[in-house]
């Protein structure tokens, strides 16, 4: 029978054991390996069961059983310890607090958005690679003690449960999670009734949402729940699933997270007292609505639209994760535009002014279409992608928002993403790596631990995935109709002395799952070699409306289910951050091998060599960044090449297939050294451990957000109070009305320059500009020579500004006159050119309002110099 209602009996916890309570419902147990093992030993029986989450750990566990703990004096110390741990933790000062002392100007809390989040596999709210950075991100800003507000949805579904066919076909399930049986609090008003934010839609209708709180260390997770009787049935499904549902059902998610999200902020602050956040970091475009409300906000104090989106804007940072336009949440304008204005959210607001901050309206855009990425672009003064070369993937990729400027000057830097070590690296690894004086900020004890030691260190790993992998795969058989009896095989799957490869993605088609099986003859050669085998161990998961991706999974699947290597390689299904704790420690090469520059970043490699793997992949994302021979070795690829898509892949796996025949396989089996050992691959593993494990860490991630993106834009903000907000907007206003009229009108030189045109190295040109300003005065403008190596079509390189200074008032004509030196400090072919820029003390960039005045042709005395 099933039942007509749900609910959850919590359990009623003696005296001595309420601590654990509180040990429970703050997420910090997920990275800290004594409040894990504490929780392990409450009941060893049920902890698998529970799937080592405590909440479900302690609702299962008998009356008798927590009566025994209450009385187990070794137990009550553990736990006291542990709870005095956590306090200390939560109200000791930390390095935030230590900037802070130091007078840094650092923002009092900080808001950060995300449609998803990964802590820990007990709060399954996440579906891959933006989830859990975002999740490392929160727990990094609680070990550092940043004032961090992390906001999100609940998703009543979360993100599927996959399992295969008997034929290798991905298969979907949406497991139903109650709130009340996960590790989050209902946030409820000082009555007690719960908290709820309300946001208008078209014809007169509502969305409510509850907001629930977990606890991740000293950062509050806020999210929203819609799954409430006052909405209608469609409202309350809202938050049903991650990435589910079409256009109008991922606006309503977009708007609530953004809106609401913003609503929910306000409301936890004024219940709790927490400081109101002074910057709003938008963890790529889904929640770029929150802008929209901030600026609402500021419209009911006085303040115009233009006047307010400046503040608005100073206090935004925004982070794209996505180097191809594809990836960016799209919507057709009239589906905006209705769900908008009098009927809709933010009344007063005008509809056209929202749609012009997410319109394509720049060559090659579709004006048709709201871009949430341009959106959070136009409403963020900092931006930012997560890797050097995302950076520049995504100064093209947007360049058209800032017209006449190279996208080496699009304002968008970039913070490489780091991983949270707590969560992903093995105690083992800690616990060697302490015995010879590690310490969280210090990684370069792997230099003392001996050969022996660091090796057996990954043979026991390797051994405990062997172990996890042939449990998940005798379970995965059995949920693939298999007969127990027709498993032995199982018993011989994987060996814990054979070089052992992971690969764990999402399954687009650029991540290439299935480009080991180009030649499927060499990779049976490799994982049967007689002497050097290799064993490969393959997770991931594709996107339920994306056949294509199931058709790769089903590629690879059937290729492991050969008799013949089925001992070799594996794929196992419903990767997720349970999997993925067991995976990264026990392989001892990490391959990625996506099309190149499509990786934003790729933070899986990252947590396989903080457990000492080492890395296989194509130079992009991180490992474009951070590659040393040292640390793996670089899938040479061949997206230079004017090849089809076969030929490249083609050429790649051969590459790739080299690689592990030719350099990682006898490097791994090369025991020629005095003890039998690898000496040159543990060499490998000290390295990646102590010299590349310190830069992919979280946090080092977050401290640079800090410094370069946070406490400027929380500057910035406090700069702007209403009336200088109003006089940046105003200026803003005349100086685009007043452009066009802008103009170089002359630019000439005066060098010692040769008979042949060249010039000494060393010398200066002296440059004289006569420019129109119009209306505008030399205050408004930067007028700069930029200068630098010029190619064959004398496109600049390496470009150098030079500021130019005014010289005198305006001629007869009202033109300016301009004076400067170049210094001529380079070699060869060099050239320059001139340009006007507005220039205001608030600007965070030249670029920022994407204007800029160039030369025209007639307007320029030679425009080249040859450097001897």
């Amino acid at each position: 029978m099933k039942a007509i209602r749900r609910f959850t009996v919590r359990p009623v916890l003696p005296d001595p054991l309420q601590p654990l309570s509180d040990l429970a419902r703050n997420l910090r147990w997920s990275w800290h390996t004594e409040t894990r093992e504490l929780f392990q030993a409450v009941d060893p029986e049920i902890r698998a069961a529970a799937e080592c989450d405590p909440v479900r750990l302690l609702g299962a566990v008998s009356a008798g059983r927590l009566a025994e703990l209450a009385r187990d004096e070794q137990f009550l110390h553990r736990l006291t310890e542990a709870s005095q741990d956590l306090r200390n933790y939560l109200d000791g000062p930390r390095w935030y607090q230590e900037q802070l002392e130091l007078g840094a100007g650092l923002p009092a809390a900080v808001a950060y958005f995300s449609p998803e989040f990964g802590v820990t596999a007990a709060l399954p709210q996440y579906s891959g690679g933006l989830g859990i950075l975002a999740g490392d991100h929160l727990k990094a800003a609680s070990d550092l003690g940043v004032p961090l507000i992390g906001v999100g949805l609940l998703y009543r579904h979360g993100y599927f449960r996959q399992s295969l066919s008997r034929d290798g076909w991905q298969q979907e399930h949406y497991p139903v999670l109650d709130p009340n049986e996960l590790p989050v609090t209902l946030v409820r008003e000082a009555d007690g009734t719960p908290s709820r934010v309300v946001l208008a839609l078209p014809g007169g209708r509502s969305l409510h949402a509850h907001i629930w709180l977990a606890r991740v260390g000293r950062v509050p997770l806020l999210m929203l729940d819609s799954d409430v009787e006052e909405n209608a049935p469609g409202e309350r499904e809202v938050t049903d699933r991650l990435y589910g549902g079409g256009s109008e059902h991922r606006l309503l998610q977009e708007m609530l997270l953004g809106i609401g999200g913003v609503r929910a902020v306000r409301t936890y602050c004024r219940l709790t007292g927490h400081p109101e956040p002074e910057v709003f970091h938008t963890n790529e475009g889904h929640a770029g609505f929150l802008g929209l409300e901030r600026i609402r906000e500021l419209s009911g104090t006085g303040l115009d639209f233009d006047s307010a989106m400046e503040s608005v804007r100073a206090g935004t940072v925004f982070t794209t994760h996505t180097p191809v336009p594809a990836g960016i949440d799209r919507f057709d304008r009239e589906l905006v535009a209705r769900h908008f204005g009098d009927d809709g959210e933010l009344p007063g607001v005008g509809v056209e002014r929202i749609l012009q901050l997410g319109m394509e309206t720049y060559p090659g855009g579709e004006p048709g279409l709201f871009n949430m990425a341009v959106m959070g672009l136009r409403l963020a003064q900092r931006a930012n992608g997560v890797s050097t070369l995302h950076g520049s993937v995504s100064r093209e990729m947007f360049a058209g928002l800032w017209p006449g400027f190279d996208p080496a000057e699009v304002p968008i830097t970039s913070v490489t993403n780091g991983v949270h070590a707590p969560t992903w690296v093995a105690p083992e690894v800690f616990r060697l790596r302490n015995r010879y004086g590690g310490t969280p900020g210090r990684w370069d004890s792997a230099a003392e631990v001996p050969d022996r030691e660091l090796w057996e260190l990954r043979r026991s790993l390797r051994a405990q995935l062997v172990t996890e992998v042939r449990e998940r795969l005798h379970a995965s058989w059995r949920a693939r109709g298999a007969e127990p009896a027709e498993l032995g095989w199982i018993d011989g799957v994987l060996d814990p002395d054979v070089l052992t490869i992971g690969f764990a993605r999402r399954v687009p088609s650029y991540k290439r799952l299935t480009l080991m099986l180009r030649d499927r003859d060499r990779l049976r050669e490799l994982l049967l070699h007689p002497d050097r085998p290799v064993q490969i161990v393959v997770a991931g998961k594709a996107h339920p409306a994306d056949d294509g991706g199931k058709r790769l999974v089903q590629e690879l699947v059937r290729f492991s289910d050969d008799p013949r290597v089925r001992h070799r390689i594996v794929f196992l299904p419903d990767y997720g951050m349970a999997m993925a704790q067991k995976l990264y420690p026990g392989c001892d090469v990490w391959l990625n091998n996506p099309l190149r520059p499509l990786e934003a970043c790729g933070t899986s490699g990252m947590k396989a060599a903080l457990n000492g793997c080492l890395n296989l992949s194509v130079l992009d994302g991180w490992w474009d960044e951070w590659f040393e021979p040292d640390f793996g070795w670089a899938i040479p690829t061949a997206d230079g090449l004017a090849l089809d898509e076969d030929r490249r892949d083609d050429l790649e796996a051969a590459a790739l297939y080299e690689l592990i025949e030719d350099r990682v396989a006898p490097r791994f089996y090369d025991r020629s050294g005095e003890e039998g050992l690898p000496e040159r691959w543990i060499e490998m593993v000290r390295r990646t451990l102590g010299t590349l494990g310190p830069k992919v860490l979280a946090a080092r991630m977050v401290g640079e957000y800090v410094e370069r993106l946070y406490a400027p834009a929380a500057r910035a903000r406090r700069a702007l109070d209403p009336g200088t907000a109003r006089r940046l907007a105003d200026w803003k206003a005349r100086v685009r009305a007043a452009w066009p009229r802008v103009a170089v009108d002359h630019v000439e030189a005066v060098a010692p320059t040769a008979a042949d045109g060249s010039a000494e190295l060393g010398s200066a040109l002296m440059l004289r500009v006569r420019v129109a300003l119009g209306v505008l005065e030399p205050d408004d403008v930067e007028v700069q020579a930029v200068a630098g190596r010029v190619d064959a079509a004398d496109g600049i390189s390496d470009a150098q500004v030079f500021p130019l200074k005014p010289a005198g008032g305006q001629d007869l004509e009202g033109r300016w006159l301009y004076e400067g030196p170049l210094a001529l400090d380079r070699t060869g072919p060099y050239g320059y050119t001139v340009r006007v820029l507005p220039a205001h003390p608030l600007l965070a960039t030249g670029a920022e309002i994407g204007l800029v005045a160039l030369p025209a042709e007639a307007a320029v005395d030679g425009a080249g110099v040859l450097m001897r």
